[in-house]
């Protein structure tokens, strides 16, 4: 009787992992245990990856021997990956490649090249060991491939100059699955949104803007666009313009196709310097009177909501620029510059979420005026050491030695960048048509609703130029002080939330809590712990087998 109870019991088990294997084909769900739910996707990354009927393949470049931190970093695209994978309607496939890997020197050089050309960048990283400092070559980077299209991805964020990565992997992990969604959408839509920068008055010119325009061309349409030529056909086909530090007033024609474009539901980022200051003018002459300047925007700005004042913020927490010292012929040294404020992203937006501080130059502060149906978010701001001076005012380089007194500086954060979204009266209502335009373009008195970003400075999105040679540098890398600000990030983060109906990047709010080891305790108790995890069990082991040993000696001896 009691044989064949147990007999039941294994045939009920039995049973039991058979109907649970024939159910797990139907019904299919993964459990994740962990508290920050850090391998649970997203409904908007499982809904884009069952409608997906185009198989994909994924080629990671992140393999081989890595650094510690790197390692952690691909393990993570890893687990991620392995999700997509799951919920996937068709088949991806996943590949991890070391394109190094088991090359010399004039070989290696080439796959650099020829993986740069397809926008697969590699980052030479000085990686601190216990006997000192290393270089490695890493390709931090994935392509995606479907139906014949391909788009590179950047696995690694926010990447600092010479200093501790451990943040920085930690930022790249949580931003892994709104990286490869918002890429995967893109390349299985095929189209790319198409964005414009203004060059009709004055803006930036192709060298300054050139590495915007090349970063962003890896996932969009990129061009330059001329309001005095432009037609109505040619802003239908728009996604996002961006106005970026014009110098020209803008005529009533110009202003009249902006808010067309607005009204018809188009995006529009509006980066301007409402005063004259310039560094290059300062090292020119002794001093210079700054005044306002005269870009005839004002109005428009007030009717969408905001408004950026004619100031200047001198802020504490400043980027650094080369004066002479006077000691020497050619002797330069950095002096922190009062007025190239490094703007704070406020968290609550996921537009400016986990970013670096941005750096401005001469930057104005921002305020929103009352608009209807408009929501207004201050999203980059200043120190609370800060000081705010109204022009026009005299400046000069001299004003570099010039030690700020703690108490006029010490003042609450100021806005220096405003969304605002929602949906915008037009300008130009019960106002006649501006000259050049014979037909309205469009009967509409209150726009689709669309978003606007306003920054009170035009320098935002200027990448710096080497002056011996002309060739422009990374955006938000300053070449004095060699380090990397966030305007890149800031960039990118503005051209996917403005294009993307679908609002991917609300996915950065992940947030992945990454317990990292005590290095200092590891290195004092290094052997200690390697006994542990090594020695002590086999010791463990071995002990068993001989307790077990002379257990069955003695059972059996009786």
């Amino acid at each position: 009787m009691l044989k064949s109870k147990k007999w039941l019991g294994a045939i009920a088990v039995i049973i039991g992992l058979i109907v649970l294997n024939v159910v797990g084909q139907y019904f299919y769900h993964r459990f994740d245990f962990t508290k920050d739910k850090r391998f649970t996707l997203t409904q908007k990354t499982k809904d884009l990856l069952l409608k997906n009927k185009k198989p994909i393949l994924i080629t990671v470049f992140l393999n081989g021997e890595l650094p510690p931190a790197f390692k952690r970093l691909q393990a993570s695209v890893k687990d991620l990956l392995a999700d997509y994978k799951a919920y996937s309607s068709v088949e991806i496939k996943v590949v991890f490649v070391d394109p190094l890997a088991d090359l010399n020197g004039a070989q290696q050089d080439t796959v650099v090249n020829n993986l740069y050309q397809n926008g697969i960048e590699a980052t030479n990283l000085s990686v601190k060991t216990d006997n000192g400092l290393t270089q490695k070559l890493v390709f931090p980077m994935a392509m995606i491939e479907s139906d014949g299209k391909q788009i590179p991805v950047k696995l690694f964020q926010n990447l600092q100059a010479g200093g501790n990565y451990e943040e920085n992997i930690n930022r790249s992990i949580e931003n892994l699955e709104y990286t490869f969604t918002s890429s995967i959408k893109k390349v299985i839509n095929g189209s790319n949104p198409r964005i414009g920068f203004t060059e009709s008055n004055g803006e930036l010119s192709d060298l300054q803007l050139y590495d915007a325009m090349h970063t962003l061309s890896n996932s969009y349409e990129v061009g330059r666009i001329n309001l005095k030529t432009i037609d109505k056909a040619g802003l239908d086909k728009l996604k996002l313009m961006i106005i970026a530090k014009p110098t020209i007033p803008f005529t009533e024609t110009e202003k009249y196709k902006i808010n067309y474009f607005v009204l018809n539901g188009g995006r529009v980022v509006f980066s301007l310097d409402q005063v004259s200051a310039d560094l290059d003018s300062l090292r020119g002459n002794s001093d210079q009177m700054v005044f306002n300047n005269k870009l005839n925007l004002d109005d428009m700005l007030f009717m969408y909501g905001a408004r950026i004042n004619y100031n200047v913020i001198a802020d504490a927490n400043c980027a650094e620029i080369p004066v002479a010292t006077g000691g020497g012929a050619g002797q330069i040294q950095l002096a922190p510059w009062l007025y190239y404020p490094i703007l704070q992203a406020d968290t609550i937006s996921t537009l400016v979420k986990n970013l670096d501080g941005i750096k401005a130059e001469f930057a104005s502060t921002v305020d929103t005026i009352g608009a209807k149906n408009v929501v207004k978010t201050y999203i980059l701001k200043t120190s609370s050491f800060n000081k705010v001076f109204n022009v026009p005012k005299l400046f000069s380089l001299q004003m570099v030695a010039e030690q700020p007194d703690p108490k006029s500086f010490l003042n609450k954060p100021q806005n220096a960048a405003v969304l605002l979204e929602g949906n915008f009266v037009s300008v130009f209502e019960g106002r006649p048509l501006p000259a050049g335009i014979d037909q309205p373009y469009t009967n509409k008195s209150i726009s689709d609703t669309t978003k606007l970003l306003v920054i009170g400075d035009g320098d935002i999105f200027k990448n710096q130029v080497v002056a011996k040679d002309g060739s422009p540098l990374p955006l938000g890398f300053d070449r004095y002080t060699q380090k990397t600000f966030g305007n890149k990030a800031f960039l990118l983060n503005i051209a996917d939330y403005f294009t993307d109906a679908d609002n991917l990047i609300a996915l950065r709010n992940k947030e992945v809590k990454i317990r990292l080891l005590d290095r200092a305790k590891v290195k004092l108790e290094k052997t200690k712990w390697q006994f542990v995890n090594i020695v002590a069990p086999l010791l463990l082991l071995i002990l068993f087998a001989i307790f077990q040993h002379y257990r069955r000696k003695y059972k059996y001896a009786r």
